[in-house]
């Protein structure tokens, strides 16, 4: 149900109220504030009719057809001359880059390609002869296990280091981002 419809329902209901007998010593008062509740919701509703509707012969009235993209346009400007300038998506940016935490991301990485790499180097260096004595690739197969958790634990040190969150730090500060998605705003 429509709410001004309730609204008005509710006023006149009032008004009504005024009228019965029994509630005599209070009959002004009802009268009065359904009255004036019944004429506030009657012109907001007039008044909203008119910002969006021509009313003939009534000046100001349908104001957003006729001045609809002036509207848009300045909305466009307040947002993005208040909310998403350069400075604030990089200070945005920037309390969030502190919030990134690459342990997890390293700690659920698949360090098979990199021992994978260390044993096609290993076989193809001068040592690979002299493995192949002892196994070959099926003897270095054993430290694939103690390789990816040594391999872990080195790039978790790495990537909390303070020389790595600087480095970081730099590449986004001097990254397009921030005027990037200005643009695509």
């Amino acid at each position: 149900m429509n709410k001004s419809i309730v609204t008005n329902l509710v006023a006149v209901s009032i008004v009504g109220l005024s009228q019965v007998p029994a509630l005599e010593s209070m009959a002004k008062p009802l009268l009065f504030s359904g009255l004036f509740a019944l004429s506030g919701a009657l012109t907001n509703q007039l008044a909203i009719h008119m910002l969006f509707e021509k009313v003939p012969f009534l000046y100001g009235s349908g104001i957003i057809q006729e001045r609809f993209e002036a509207f848009k346009e300045a909305i466009r400007t307040l947002m993005m001359t208040q909310f998403f300038t350069k400075a604030q998506l990089e200070q945005f940016f920037e309390a969030e880059e502190k919030k990134i935490a690459l342990a997890p991301v390293v700690e659920s990485t698949d360090f098979s390609p990199a021992f994978d790499a260390l044993c096609k180097t290993v076989m193809e260096s001068s040592l690979g002869n002299m493995l192949n004595m002892f196994g070959g690739e099926n003897a270095l197969e054993q430290l694939r296990d103690p390789f990816t958790r040594k391999m872990k634990r080195a790039v978790i040190n790495i990537v909390q280091s303070k020389a790595f969150e600087m480095q970081l730090s730099h590449h986004l500060q001097n990254s397009s981002l921030s005027v990037d998605l200005i643009d695509s705003i």
